[in-house]
């Protein structure tokens, strides 16, 4: 009995030494345990006075795991043509550059980073061999820092290891980057702040080739192109805490958060303020933008007179969390936009811009407004039913397009309002038949052959509007010529009812409800048609018995 114990015990022992050697293992690659992770994480303290690295002075020698140097990868101001594509707006003096610390990370591991670093940059290169290398990951542990740069990314990922590939012909809207080699984490309670501008692309050199009287680059391959403020050449994952409450604030000159592959978001709360996207994957046909949780805000301010939302050109996927993503006001851009398909399985998303880039799938519903004229910001946005306010929102930028979607969002009947002024769609109404006036299916009588339609007689005027009437906007209902569109079948009444329906809904010609203009306007044009068709029947008869008089006389 009791050797039996005691082999129970041994055994015991052994499950419990492997148990806690997993999780071990697992922890630091997955930083889910803030507390841990930041216990066992090198901590970086930023200053503009001095940097410590665990307590100690961040070392400036070039073979050490962390170090500070002023190399700052730039657009250099004063080059020519073949040195890159950047205009004078893109480059910098030397000096400016110089002005920066670069704190480098160059060896794998978990790095917290706090404090404030007034001109400089977070670098992150594991060496060449890193992209292939599975234990080539850094996580950085955003614990309150605030970090300007003024020539190129305030935090950049150069190398470190990539999980996925660019196989066009493998490409799929779902990938796995839990084990991506770049990896943030915003630390539960505390607020931090990426101020950074981009590199305008460099040429390699050597690789430069002229037209034939050397006046301009025919070809050439790059070197350096850098276009936002927190930027990863690899795919990389931004989280949060166990709590989710840590924030990110992101101010770009120009794109705010890039990758060069793909990019998940699993939590925190992350603010983009950029001049130009406020998102962007780039890899063509292969780039997934992943949003699995948190609340992602992103506000394009048009300093560069264009910029998406959120821009993938490969696939975009909403699972979880809350998106609000309002495109330049400037621009044909869209608050959420993807080359290959768009798919919206779970969060609350609200897109604002002036295109609309189509939602290839979704699993609750949306709604998509397409407004007859642009609306201003700090509008007030509500869409409520029966059984409450599901939208209540203030425009950020002037649209054309709104998206709204959300588990909220039940089928049913909704009133849409804009600055508590009621706003409708059209709805098709079928008034005839296309090509004929509603003979029963039949075509009215034709002209004789050689002879015109009747005119309006000299100095007449067709019918007008009452005063200070105007037709209906949109949908191939705009006067023609001074006279209604004939297309009868084309007119459409506006109704203040929104019917969602399972699924993704589009409302075109969204404008102010005008319930009594709309009424008239239906009965002025039915009036207007059925005179006109009146008058043509009777001036087509007459002048037919005037031709069959005219030839018996002649006989």
């Amino acid at each position: 009995m009791k050797k039996t114990a005691f082999l129970l015990v041994i055994v015991l022992i052994i499950c419990s030494f492997i148990s806690c050697n997993q999780v071990q293992e697992s922890t630091p690659n997955t930083p889910q345990n803030a507390s841990y992770v930041l216990e066992n994480a090198t901590n970086i303290v930023l200053s503009d006075d001095a940097i410590t690295v665990n307590g100690a002075p961040i070392s400036t020698d070039n073979t050490a795991d962390v170090y500070a140097a002023h190399d700052i990868v730039y657009y250099e101001a004063g080059k020519d043509f073949t040195y890159g594509e950047g205009s004078e707006a893109d480059a910098h003096t030397a000096e400016e550059a110089a002005a920066h610390t670069v704190v480098h990370i160059a060896k794998a591991g978990t790095y917290a980073l706090q404090g404030k670093l007034s001109l400089g940059q977070i670098a992150i290169d594991l060496g060449s061999d890193a992209k292939k290398d599975p234990n080539a990951v850094v996580t950085l542990i955003l614990n309150g820092v605030d970090i300007t740069c003024e020539v190129a990314p305030a935090i950049i990922f150069y190398k470190v290891y990539e999980c996925g590939n660019d196989d066009t012909e493998t490409a799929t809207q779902t990938v796995d980057t839990s084990a991506a080699g770049a990896n943030v984490v915003i630390a539960d309670g505390t607020v931090n702040t990426v101020n950074g501008s981009y590199v305008a692309r460099i040429y390699k050199p050597e690789s430069v080739v002229l037209n034939a009287d050397g006046t301009a680059v025919e070809d050439a391959d790059k070197l350096h192109k850098y276009d936002a403020a927190f930027y990863s050449k690899t795919s990389m994952n931004v989280g949060g805490g166990e709590k989710g409450d840590g924030v990110l604030n992101i101010k770009a000159q120009n794109e705010g958060l890039d990758s060069e592959l793909h990019l998940t978001i699993n939590g925190g709360v992350i603010n983009i303020t950029s001049g130009n996207d406020g998102i962007n994957t780039n890899e063509d046909g292969v780039s997934v933008t992943t949003v699995n949780g948190g609340n992602l805000t992103i506000h394009v301010t048009g300093e560069t007179g264009e910029g998406d939302g959120i821009d993938s050109n490969g696939w975009l996927v909403i699972n979880g969390g809350s998106v609000n993503a309002y495109a330049c006001a400037l621009s044909g851009d869209a608050g959420i936009d993807s080359d290959m398909g768009i798919y919206i399985n779970g969060g609350t998303v609200l897109a604002t811009g002036n295109m609309l880039d189509k939602i290839a799938g979704a699993t609750q519903n949306c709604a998509i407004f397409n407004f007859q004229e642009k609306q201003s910001a700090t509008s007030d946005i509500v869409l409520k039913s029966s059984a409450g306010v599901v939208l209540d929102t203030e425009l950020k930028n002037d649209c054309s397009i709104l998206i709204f979607s959300s588990p909220e969002l039940k089928a049913g009947k909704y009133e849409l309002t804009v600055n508590n002024v009621p706003f409708a769609a059209s709805q098709g109404g079928n008034m005839g038949n296309p090509g004929g006036m509603g003979f029963n299916g039949e075509q009215p009588p034709q002209m004789p052959e050689g002879e015109q339609p009747p005119q309006m007689p000299e100095g007449e005027q067709p019918p007008q509007m009452p005063e200070g009437e105007q037709p209906p906007q949109g949908n191939g209902n705009m006067m023609q010529g001074g006279r209604p569109n004939t297309q009868i079948g084309n007119t459409q009444a506006q109704s203040k009812v929104f019917d969602i329906k399972d699924g993704i809904n589009t409302f075109n010609s969204v404008a102010k409800y005008t319930a009594n203009n709309s009424i008239i306007w239906i009965v002025v044009v039915a009036v207007l048609a059925a005179a006109l068709v009146a008058y043509s029947i009777v001036v087509t008869v007459k002048l037919v018995k005037k031709k069959k008089q005219i030839q018996t006389e002649n006989a």
